[in-house]
């Protein structure tokens, strides 16, 4: 059976617009934007496309999520960078990074945690079923982790490139193969 191939569910970037910001003017005079500096010290900007939200702060920096790909996540960190600079702010668009990048997938089998945590594999899996229902697995030398459920779902987390997650679930798949319930 072939490997079932994660899909992107969010990709989180951050830019610097290499300037202060006025963030009670931004949210009184944007769209789709929340500020309430008691619960949170940024300004909740949301656009629909692509459909992200940007977490906004004072000192010019910004933290775009929800997009489903680099590109996208680049082109609604540049919009949210125009939306404030029509409001008379001199943006820039510096430093844009990938901070995460969280994939998916079903193998569409059942998989036994028990025996996956207890195998020669136990280094890198941590499952205690009465605090989360999945195992989490980290690989070695990586920042990447992939949670597995019983379900047979899996989710990645982690990256900083889109084939790194991907890679990660290669690697991980054969060897889920082996405790995959027939």
């Amino acid at each position: 059976m072939a490997a079932p191939k994660p899909i992107l569910q969010n990709v989180v970037s951050t830019i610097k617009l290499d300037c202060k910001l006025d963030l009670k003017r931004i949210a009184l005079s944007s769209r789709n934007s929340e500020y309430n500096p008691k619960r949170f010290s940024a300004v909740i900007m949301r656009i629909r496309e692509p459909k992200t939200t940007a977490l906004i702060f004072s000192n010019g920096k910004l933290i775009c999520t929800g997009a489903k790909t680099i590109a996208d996540s680049k082109l609604a960190a540049r919009k949210y960078a125009r939306i404030i600079r029509k409001l008379g702010f001199p943006t820039k668009f510096q430093d844009f990074k990938i901070q995460n990048i969280v994939a998916s997938c079903d193998t569409k089998s059942s998989i036994s945690l028990e025996r996956f945590a207890f195998s020669e594999h136990a280094r890198y899996a941590r499952y205690d079923p009465e605090s989360f229902p999945g195992m989490i697995y980290r690989f070695k030398g990586s920042n990447i982790v992939i949670l597995i459920f019983v379900s047979g779902k899996i989710v990645i987390a982690g990256a900083k490139k889109e084939e790194d997650a991907y890679a990660a679930f290669d690697n991980l798949y054969p060897v889920l193969t082996e405790y995959m319930k027939k």
